[in-house]
């Protein structure tokens, strides 16, 4: 299925966002997601996509 992930298109095979974020590469990583610019919890990540959904994903970072 075609989705764009951070403004990227992308093909993944994955039909929820947990699956997609293990299909990424995001494995258990900690990240804050949101589907078509809303917030998706960790615990609501089994939800399924749709063609075209727009996913962002944003990491932790460390530094200063």
């Amino acid at each position: 299925m075609q989705i764009t992930v951070n403004g990227t298109a992308t093909e993944v095979q994955s039909q929820t966002l947990a699956d997609a974020l293990n299909e990424l590469g995001y494995g258990n990583a900690r990240v804050a997601t949101a589907v078509n610019e809303s917030f998706v919890p960790a615990t609501a990540r089994d939800a399924p996509l749709s063609p075209g959904d727009r996913i962002e994903i944003v990491a932790p970072r460390q530094g200063g």
